[in-house]
């Protein structure tokens, strides 16, 4: 059952929050210190007195956990012995091998409670059912994360896993499921199914989309073009979500789509600026993660390396617990072309707001000049009748300033770039640049 407004931490004051969190931070530190090898030499090595750190402004004194450090010293973050761990879970890692992650009981019930909170905060009810487009192999975390929120919600789960247009319309016709889950670009390539093969979608039983590893709104919180692109074809709730198998949070929006709200026992949040200290609420830095209540492997303040900003003024919905914006991007993909510095995320809006366009991936590589060379391949939908590669760098100038080079390819060549044989989400940027 959900929780009440007046239970829920999420509706007390920010005051209250922050007393709550600052709690549960030196039971975190308490933990770490008796048990994880790599914060224990951290510790050592900086004179850190967990005793000092009082405050969640005291968490500036601590050094940053990178995901280099993940990688470098997996099992050091381990803080229980391997024969607690059921679960085991993989990340792509900075340094090319994946980074493990493992889970004991303690941390799926965690995970599913975390999920359970999100789907609910997304309007999502014992009675609804879920069709899950979203694998639940291949040593990912979200899809297992969904289902088992789900579970201890109550709703109806229908694991279809990703991909496979037809297979998706066929199970929607069969089990009528009211909500989907899945990464928003797809939802395109659904409706494009629908309409070519006489589908009724627009009076389905579909009346919600909660997407996954794509934004669907801009830092105002109005749709961006590929929210717009699919609310102007399909009426439906649109949710977005933000999580990470590091953090094992997910920061959902509420009806009221003002950002993603944070769970204050789950999860501390600091957004930092180039100078590694805390920005002002309101202000784009990128994402640091303190996780809260993880039994095998929890962080401490844990570079994300997503850009955002918090917001902490009340929501519409009525909980004061603060909310991240949209993502602008992430920072080592941060890029400077001719003079311009722009994130992946503002080249995909020209792209998806194009309607020839079919499916495209942006490279990047070091260019002589010391800049950014920046190509963007595209496969169409059709051929139109002016010249695409022009009207497109028309397009990049008009809403960007500047444009990239455009080469047109097949639409086979970039879906076998965007889903390689081991991808579990669609690659649609790959950074060639030497760090």
């Amino acid at each position: 059952m959900m929780k009440n407004n007046i239970t829920d931490i999420e509706y007390k004051s920010p005051e209250e929050i922050k007393s709550f969190q600052e709690k549960l931070l030196h039971n975190a530190l308490v933990y770490l210190n008796e048990h994880s090898r790599y914060y224990q030499r951290l510790f050592a090595k900086y004179e850190i007195d967990i005793n000092k750190i009082v405050c969640l402004e005291d968490l500036i004194t601590i050094p940053f956990t990178e995901k280099k450090d993940l990688q470098l010293f997996n099992d050091d973050f381990l803080c229980c012995p391997k024969d607690k761990i059921i679960d085991y879970i993989t990340t792509s890692g900075t340094l090319g091998d994946p980074v493990t992650f493992g889970c004991t009981e303690k941390d799926l019930q965690r995970l599913a409670y975390n999920e359970k909170k999100s789907f609910e905060c997304a309007g999502v009810r014992l009675g609804n059912i879920v069709q899950l487009m979203t694998t639940l192999d291949k040593r990912f975390m979200a899809g297992m994360a969904y289902f088992l929120g789900l579970r201890e919600l109550g709703a109806g789960i229908v694991r279809v896993g990703n991909g496979i247009p037809e297979l998706q319309w066929d199970t929607i016709k069969r089990i009528k499921p009211d909500t989907i889950m899945c990464v928003p670009s797809f939802i395109l390539r659904l409706i494009q199914y629908a309409e070519e093969h006489n589908i009724d979608y627009r009076n389905s039983s579909i009346r919600r989309i909660i997407g996954i590893g794509e934004g669907l709104r801009e830092q105002d919180f109005s749709l961006n073009l590929l929210g717009q692109r699919i609310r102007e074809k399909w009426d439906v709730q649109l949710f977005a979500t933000y999580s990470s198998t590091e953090m094992s949070a997910t920061f959902s929006e509420c009806e009221y789509g003002l950002g993603g709200h944070c769970h204050p026992e789950l999860i501390i949040v600091e957004i930092i600026g180039d100078d590694d200290l805390p920005v002002p609420d309101g202000e784009v830095g990128e994402v640091v993660v303190t996780t809260l209540g993880v039994e095998a492997m929890p962080l401490l303040r844990f570079r994300t390396g997503d850009m955002a900003a918090k917001h902490v003024e009340q929501c519409k919905c009525g909980r004061y617990s603060y909310r991240l914006s949209p993502l602008v991007g992430r920072k080592n993909n941060m890029i400077k072309l001719k003079g311009t510095t722009l994130y992946p995320p503002a080249i995909n809006d020209v792209l998806d707001d194009t309607n020839y366009v079919e499916n495209y991936v942006i490279i990047v590589d070091n260019s002589d000049a010391g800049t950014d060379d920046v190509k963007v391949y595209v496969g169409l939908k059709y051929m139109p009748d002016f010249d695409p590669v022009k009207d497109l760098k028309d397009h990049f100038r008009s809403r960007i300033r500047v444009a990239p080079t455009v080469e047109i390819h097949t639409v086979e060549e970039i879906y076998s770039i965007n889903y390689p044989a081991k991808s579990r989400k669609p690659i649609k940027f790959i950074d060639n640049r030497k760090k």
